[in-house]
């Protein structure tokens, strides 16, 4: 639009000049034929022209200059997806608590989208960020309703939590994920788990039975919809929301910008 508004204005200007040139040219010629209409007549006419061309330049200029105004806004405007304040609630954490930058994820362990993140994409963020004390991760759960096992998984996952083990059994959640996601007696295999992994056998199964953590996967949900999660992941690094199993190159390039400031 710009460029159109620009060419067709300096078309104007050209066209003008050039008839104006031809239009000299005939008085000029007009002179010499007539010379008793004098020079005063051909003069007033140049500078008459001459400030028609000077009006239009500028309102080329003028037109120009707001064609380019949207684009100097547009660039002005900052990088990245906006700002939510989201809570961290006292779900697992992983990391420094004084660390710049956190991160909180809205899981659901029967996700395969979250198991490719936690395989893949989870180790090399922890390695290089969280424990380097730069990064400090927050599990949250997301279950999706038409997964299952997944809202059971979460609260199997807050029970090992309870017994100080929550980090190693999302691991194990995530590698057996084929092995329950559509079992009928899931949590069995929770239980299983559990116990391989040294915990209380008999606690864990008597929190899973309660499920007392009910509410709490449902808060995570809940909270979850607020912010605006309508799948998963979902990661909000500082607030900037960052949607799907992303490779690590997205999560480096979002934690570096808020390392250097925002």
């Amino acid at each position: 639009m710009k460029g159109f508004i620009s060419m067709r204005w300096s078309a104007l200007v050209i066209g003008l000049v050039l008839a104006g040139g031809f239009f000299l040219a005939g008085l000029f010629t007009h002179e010499l034929i007539f010379p008793q209409r004098g020079l005063e007549e051909l003069k007033a006419r140049v500078a008459e022209l001459q400030g028609q061309v000077k009006a239009l330049s500028e309102q080329v200029a003028k037109l120009a200059a707001q064609a380019q105004a949207p684009a100097q806004a547009q660039a002005q405007r900052p990088e990245g997806p906006e700002r939510v304040e989201v809570s961290v609630d006292d779900d697992p954490a992983l990391g420094r608590p004084e660390a710049p930058v956190v991160i909180v994820e809205f899981s659901d362990f029967q996700c395969p989208y979250c198991a490719r993140f936690a395989q893949q994409t989870f180790p090399q963020l922890k390695k290089e960020y969280i424990d380097t004390g730069k990064v400090r991760l927050v599990f949250r759960d997301f279950p999706l309703s038409f997964h299952q096992n997944a809202a059971p998984t979460a609260e199997a996952a807050q029970c090992a939590h309870e017994q100080g083990r929550f980090w190693e059994y999302h691991d194990r959640l995530f590698a057996g994920q084929g092995e329950w996601s559509g079992s009928a007696s899931a949590s069995q295999i929770f239980a299983g788990y559990a116990e391989g992994l040294g915990l209380d056998g008999a606690r864990f199964r008597e929190c899973l039975a309660s499920r007392r953590y009910k509410e709490e996967v449902q808060r995570d949900f809940n909270d979850g919809i607020g912010y605006g999660v309508t799948g998963t992941p979902t990661f909000f690094i500082n607030g900037r929301k960052l949607v799907g199993a992303q490779p690590f190159s997205a999560f480096q390039q979002m934690i570096e910008a808020e390392l250097k400031g925002g």
